[in-house]
């Protein structure tokens, strides 16, 4: 089930780590990425769960989408 995270009412950190291991895919748009945190979620990336057979398998397990203003 699709989830949206807003960082005002939840550690984004915390929630991410909690909902990627039940995940097969993560799609997120920010305004800023902090490749430094990265870190953080790398290891919630890798243990990403596999869809389930004869569910269509993503191409790629992140879609990253940066949204930058002048």
């Amino acid at each position: 089930m699709p989830r949206i995270f807003d960082n005002r009412d939840a550690r984004l950190d915390e929630a991410l780590r909690q909902s990627l291991p039940n995940s097969h895919q993560l799609d997120a748009c920010v305004g800023y990425f902090n490749l430094r945190g990265w870190g953080l979620l790398a290891g919630s990336v890798d243990a990403m769960s596999v869809p389930p057979p004869g569910a269509p398998s993503p191409a790629h397990k992140v879609r990253l989408l940066l949204g930058m203003a002048d």
